[in-house]
């Protein structure tokens, strides 16, 4: 079965405080579960980075024979498929946990890069996470408002 996760970060200042917001659906577009939280002070990259990350750590226990991930970072989606080179030292450690992360998926990963617009509901979720300055937390399926 194929998955399809769509992650954000967002930062209120570059840096700023930032969260992360996280919808996973599978093939017929139902919500099988969304993240979202507060994350501190970082830059909009490190944010970006860190909802990967999340995704990627809660989707182990899920099952699924491969999964699409949509993100508007551009430079994180070229980074993580190898297409930019990542010069920044703090996004680097963040980019090497990805890589590990990914590798131990008993699944195949693809990133894509989306526009804005097609990522409105995760930004959402991460801006909520930093109007609430919750930490991460999961929402199954009744939780969750459709848009």
């Amino acid at each position: 079965m194929t998955l399809h996760a769509f992650t954000d970060g967002a930062s209120r200042g570059n840096p700023g405080e930032s969260g992360i917001g996280i919808i996973v659906r599978d093939g017929n577009n139902e919500v099988l579960f969304s993240l979202n939280g507060y994350i501190g002070n970082t830059t909009n990259n490190v944010a970006e980075y860190r909802a990967l990350l999340a995704l990627l750590q809660r989707i182990a226990s899920v099952p699924c024979t491969h999964l699409v991930v949509h993100s508007d970072s551009e430079l994180m989606v070229r980074q993580v498929n190898g297409q930019y080179k990542v010069k920044d030292r703090e996004l680097r450690k963040y980019y090497q946990q990805v890589l590990a992360a990914i590798s131990s998926l008993p699944f195949r990963v693809e990133l894509k890069h989306i526009p804005r617009e097609e990522n409105r509901d995760a930004d959402k979720l991460a801006n909520l996470g930093i109007d609430t300055r919750t930490e991460i937390s999961f929402q199954a399926p009744e939780e969750i408002r459709p848009q």
